[in-house]
Parts: C-alpha cells; sequence; structure tokens
C-alpha cells in the first residue's frame, strides 16, 4: 500500500470519474501556448486519463507517483508540466544551461524516445533538451553538457558516471522524474537511483511513474518524497491487458514457427509489427529467416551495436520497415501507438512479460491483436501466465501453418505463401559481402588439419 500520512496529504485519485466525459484539451489544464502549439503540430491536443490528473498537479509543484501501463500517455503526463515549469514557474530559477529537470529511465531506447519527445513538444520554447546514455562515447555528451542542458534524460549508470566525473552538475535541479520505477527496480539500478537522489537540492519536485508499485519503490517513495499524491489511470479492478487487444494463443512447433509465422504476417489489415523472442539469437535468426522471406523487417537485441538499434527503432518508428523483432530488454524503449500486431514468437517467462509484451498493441483506443505461439516445452510457462491472468485458455489448441483455424483467425488469404519477395537483408545489417570480409582469416594461420579447430 502507499504511505499514507493522512487522508488529506494522500489524494489519492483515479480516472474512472472522468472517463465518462470527453478528455479535456491541453490548454484547458493551464499548459503554456508555446507547448500546446507544438503538441497540436504532431497532431496531439486531447489528454489521455494520466495526463488529465497529473498536469494540474505536477504545474502546481506536488511531488505525485502516476500509475499506468504502457501506451497510456505517461511520457507527457510528466513531461509537459516538466517543461512547462522549466520554461516558465517563478520557483524555478530561469535557464542558464545548467540543469533545471533530470528524467531518469531504465534503458537507453527509451531515453532516446523520451528525449525526442521532450524536444518535439519544447520546440517553441529556449528550454534544451540533452540525453545522456551508455554505449555512446562520453565526449559527445559531456560536449553537449558544456553547451548547455536544461533537461537531462538519462539511464541511471551514464547519468552517476558523468555526475561522480564532476560533469552533470545537479545543484540546480528543481524536478525529477523518475520513468518505468518497477523497470528500473528489476534492472538493479535502484543504488545508482538514490546515490543520484543524494546529490540532488532538498527542495524538489518528485514524479515518479509506474506500471507496478513494488515494495522497494514504495518504501524509496516513503523516504524521499513529500506527500506524494497517488493517482492510477484506471481503475483498481481494471483488467491487465486492454480491453481493445484480441489475443490469439495456439502451440506450434518448433520446426513450424517459421512458416506459422510468414503467413501470420500477411493477415488482413496487418500494420507494424512486434515480434518477440526470449533470446539475442533468436531475434537474429528469426529476423533473417523472415528477410530471407522477402519481409522488410528490422532488429533489436543486446548484439547489435548502440548505432544499429537506435537505426532499426527509428525505421519502425517512421515507417520505413514495418516489422521490427525485439528481445524483451530492447522491446523497453518502443512507445510506438499504431502498432496492429503483436507476436510471441516465444512464450514470455512470467506474466508481467506477457502483459509488457502484449500492451504494445490495442493502444489509445485502437484495435490491436496478440498472438502467441506456444511451444511443447513451453506450455508450462504458459499455464502459469494463464493462470495468474485468468486469460482462459488452459489447454491452447494445437495449429500448423497449414491449419483452416489459423487462416480462420487471422483472416488469412487462402493464397498465402511462405514468402513474400525476392530475399532481402535486415535492415541496418551489413550487406552479405561485407560480413564476408570482415568476418575472413587469412587461411595461412591454419593447417590443413586444423581448419574448423584450434588456432596454430
Amino acid at each position: 500500500m502507499m504511505p499514507v500520512p493522512s487522508t488529506a496529504d494522500r489524494d489519492t485519485s483515479t480516472a474512472g470519474a472522468s472517463a465518462a466525459a470527453e478528455a479535456p484539451a491541453f490548454w484547458q489544464l493551464g499548459v503554456a501556448g508555446e507547448l500546446i502549439d507544438a503538441l497540436a503540430e504532431i497532431g496531439i491536443e486531447q489528454t489521455f486519463s494520466i495526463q488529465e490528473l497529473a498536469i494540474p498537479l505536477a504545474l502546481s509543484g506536488r511531488d505525485l507517483i502516476g500509475q499506468a501501463r504502457t501506451g497510456m500517455g505517461k511520457t507527457y503526463a510528466f513531461g509537459i508540466p516538466l517543461l512547462d515549469r522549466v520554461f516558465d514557474d517563478a520557483a524555478v530559477a530561469e535557464i542558464d544551461g545548467t540543469p533545471r529537470a533530470l528524467v531518469v529511465v531504465p534503458t537507453r531506447e527509451l531515453a532516446v524516445q523520451v528525449g525526442e519527445d521532450l524536444r518535439r513538444a519544447a520546440r517553441y520554447t529556449p528550454v534544451r533538451t540533452v540525453t545522456i546514455y551508455g554505449g555512446r562515447p562520453y565526449e559527445e555528451q559531456i560536449d553537449s553538457l558544456h553547451q548547455g542542458a536544461d533537461v537531462i534524460v538519462g539511464t541511471p549508470g551514464r547519468l552517476l558516471d558523468l555526475y561522480d566525473r564532476g560533469e552533470l552538475v545537479l545543484s540546480a535541479v528543481a524536478i525529477l522524474v523518475l520513468d518505468e520505477a518497477d523497470e528500473m527496480l528489476d534492472m538493479g539500478f535502484l543504488p545508482d537511483i538514490e546515490k543520484l537522489w543524494a546529490g540532488l537540492p532538498q527542495k524538489l519536485q518528485t514524479m515518479l511513474f509506474s506500471a507496478t508499485m513494488p515494495g522497494p519503490i514504495l518504501t524509496l517513495a516513503r523516504s524521499k518524497m513529500r506527500r506524494p499524491v497517488h493517482i492510477r489511470a484506471e481503475a483498481a479492478d481494471a483488467p491487465a491487458t486492454h480491453t481493445t487487444t484480441h489475443q490469439v494463443v495456439f502451440k506450434s512447433h518448433r520446426m513450424d514457427k517459421p512458416e506459422v509465422l510468414a503467413r501470420i504476417l500477411q493477415a488482413s489489415g496487418r500494420g507494424r509489427t512486434i515480434i518477440f523472442t526470449r533470446t539475442k539469437r533468436a531475434a537474429a535468426d528469426v529476423s533473417g529467416d523472415l528477410a530471407h522471406r522477402g519481409f522488410n523487417v528490422a532488429a533489436v537485441h543486446g548484439d547489435l551495436g548502440q548505432v544499429a538499434r537506435e537505426h532499426s527503432l527509428e525505421a519502425f518508428r517512421t515507417g520505413t520497415v514495418d516489422i521490427l523483432v525485439a528481445t524483451d530488454v530492447a522491446a523497453r524503449g518502443i512507445d510506438v501507438d499504431d502498432v496492429t500486431h503483436v507476436v510471441n514468437y516465444q512464450t514470455p517467462d512470467d506474466p508481467m512479460t506477457y502483459i509488457h509484451r502484449i500492451g504494445r498493441t490495442g493502444r489509445a483506443g485502437q484495435s490491436g491483436i496478440a498472438i502467441t505461439l506456444v511451444g511443447y516445452d513451453e506450455a508450462h510457462k504458459w499455464g502459469l501466465i494463464n493462470s495468474e491472468l485468468d486469460l482462459g485458455q488452459p489447454e491452447p489448441p494445437e495449429w500448423f501453418s497449414t491449419s483452416p483455424e489459423l487462416f480462420e483467425a487471422l483472416d488469412l488469404p487462402d493464397t498465402v505463401t511462405s514468402t513474400v519477395g525476392a530475399s532481402r537483408a535486415v535492415y541496418g545489417s551489413q550487406p552479405a559481402r561485407a560480413r564476408r570480409e570482415a568476418h575472413s582469416v587469412d587461411p595461412s594461420r591454419y593447417t590443413r588439419s586444423q581448419r574448423g579447430g584450434k588456432r596454430r
């Protein structure tokens, strides 16, 4: 439960009361005109529930804890009031190139996404946003800080590194945001966050956003925050998954999964699609197989360099590719509203991961389809997910790539085949020739008997 100093201090809210009425526009919540104009240019005018609840409180300088799932508009729920206060709030010192706000996120991909969202919203203000994360040279990020940064978005490890080096100045920060706090806890970042927090001023507005509220997060809130308001973007008894997401679950033989997947991707009405795997190797194999079958596909996983991952995500966001194969960790930075299909190529390890995965579709009131291919060796995992989430499918049917049930469930044309065109490269990958040359070795370094075995 939330730490509660008193009933008056707590002021707990939900979106239930306001859900029936039309969502207010940003101007009705007192947001600065410069921010409203920038949002309107990218087609954002009406608020989501979490924004409606959070923005007025955050503009007043209150500490708050926002609880909402992926796709509920959390970024602008904290981002708009943060920018508004940094831009024009007498309680926040005038911007001078040293940070006034710090946004901490769990992954590089999410840092890039949040940073870009804030830059778009702040385009008609002088507020400068800098994104800080690992996997990129220190020098370029230090240069950005020296040139002036009013808002910092970053991952805990790199932020702490730069703070310890004396390059990140936290003495003038007035607003702290912890986004996806539960994910940061799962990834072991809590000690880093506490060290960063210790370097911040005592007088500080703190906003903590999380899909769930595990005990350590609440303990952190109790010890650091000033009588936070706890808001939820949905009723406490709301379903775990989006009601607009249609879930299709069936058993699929490991050897037949590539054929099944190729047909799924030809479903009627399919748009942007995310395919989830548990391992980096599986992500590389699946993306390579799909590209070989003619699909326009990119991949995001830990074996790719940071630049390659960013290029893949940007290609997916902009529509350059319409299929993205990702591992769970890499996918935490994906925040795209118009994903029509999510495919669990491998069954997730636990119910929460399942919720996070399929929550990528059926967002913002849009319809979506989540498809789970349960391998024969994954039945026990599915059983736990089904039981915990009460999905009513303890024994999924067994379908093959030729099963009529598959065609009917996904409205597949009878004419679909296992390929859609000529073989192509996975987006962003090296051409086959370049890969061969990059990995070629000098034959003279090996004897005849040693080739393929030990090095001389």
